[in-house]
Parts: structure tokens; C-alpha cells; sequence
């Protein structure tokens, strides 16, 4: 039987993300974002023409894309299992890692930009976190939340998980993740029950 192998484009990215998300993208070299994907260098810059910007954007999109997903996916349950999948998926990231990795969206979003420009990646990262709030709202919405509290509540809840998870790679415990869960899970059951 023929094995799967991921395209390259795709594990180069892949690549980047894992990196982007360990070590910051300022720390990060287009050079070893093709050695952790395990890509030559010609091949990298073959698909990513731009440079390290343009592979970095990529893993943003790439990680808002996987990560929308799985929300989706559990936020067809309800808002409370959506929310349980986004803590679950970043608990997974920052312990498997030995809480060496945390988010390459929120990793890329904090870098300071040059001076009166806004990055390509820096726009990604935007992107991302409005359409994971977005995702998360209208799941509020549809289960009985009203518009301005749901937008409110589903910002809090990705800033709030965003934030934890460089709590607990900060303090290498997944004990902030579980502290932020249950206030969540509190509001986000207190604003559906209508």
C-alpha cells in the first residue's frame, strides 16, 4: 500500500507554524523553518517566492484554518462543547510540547511591527482571531445569547484562551487552562440560558 506523504508546500507551512509557535517569528529564520519542515531551502523559497513573511502569513492562515475546524465541528453541539474543543486543542499543543509551544497566530500578532506598516502575517493574525470570535458568536447567538453579548462574550473567550496559553508556558502548567475553563464554561452557560 502507498503511504500519504504531505505535500511539501503544506509540511513546509505545517513547518513554520510548529516553529512560528516555539520561538516567535522575529527568533525564527526562513532557513530553519525549512529545516524543522524537513524541506530543502530552493523548495521553500520555490513556494513562498516573499520570503519569511510570506511563509509566515501562510501559517497563520494555516493555523486559523485548522483550528476553525474543530470549532465548527463542536460548535454544531453548542457553544459550551465549542469552547471545550478550543481549550482541549491548546491544552494538547502546550503539554505535548512540554510547554514549549504555544500559538503561532498569537505569536506572530505580538511582534512589533516596522514602523507605519502592518505585515502581511501581523493582517493574518486579525483575520484569524475575527473569524475564530465570529465562529464563536454566532454559536452564542443560536443558542439564545443576544448579538452584542455574544460578540463581547466570544472575544473574551479567545483572548482569554490566547492569554492562558502564554500563561502556561510561562508558569509550564496546564493549571491556568483549567482555571479559565471554568469561569468560561460559567458566563457562556449564564448568557444561553434564556
Amino acid at each position: 500500500m502507498a503511504e500519504r506523504r504531505t505535500p511539501s508546500r503544506e509540511r513546509i507551512v505545517a513547518g513554520a507554524a510548529d516553529m512560528i509557535s516555539r520561538r516567535g517569528l522575529s527568533a525564527t529564520s526562513i532557513r530553519e523553518m525549512a529545516r524543522h519542515a524537513r524541506a530543502p531551502l530552493g523548495s521553500t523559497y520555490h513556494y513562498f517566492p516573499d520570503g519569511k513573511q510570506q511563509l509566515a502569513t501562510e501559517a497563520v492562515r494555516y493555523t486559523g484554518e485548522w483550528v476553525a475546524r474543530s470549532l465548527r465541528k463542536e460548535l454544531e453541539s453548542g457553544p459550551v462543547e465549542g469552547l471545550r474543543a478550543f481549550l482541549a486543542l491548546w491544552r494538547g499543543i502546550v503539554v505535548e510540547s512540554d510547554f514549549r509551544a504555544g500559538c503561532p497566530v498569537l505569536a506572530v500578532a505580538i511582534e512589533e511591527p516596522p514602523a507605519d506598516e502592518t505585515p502581511p502575517a501581523v493582517a493574518a493574525a486579525a483575520e484569524v482571531f475575527a473569524q475564530w470570535e465570529a465562529l464563536l458568536a454566532a454559536s452564542l447567538r443560536e443558542h439564545g445569547a443576544e448579538a452584542e453579548q455574544a460578540a463581547q462574550l466570544a472575544t473574551l473567550v479567545v483572548a482569554a484562551v490566547e492569554g492562558t496559553v502564554a500563561m502556561c508556558r510561562a508558569k509550564r502548567s496546564a493549571r491556568p487552562l483549567d482555571d479559565t475553563a471554568e469561569q468560561l464554561q460559567a458566563l457562556i452557560a449564564g448568557a444561553i440560558k434564556r
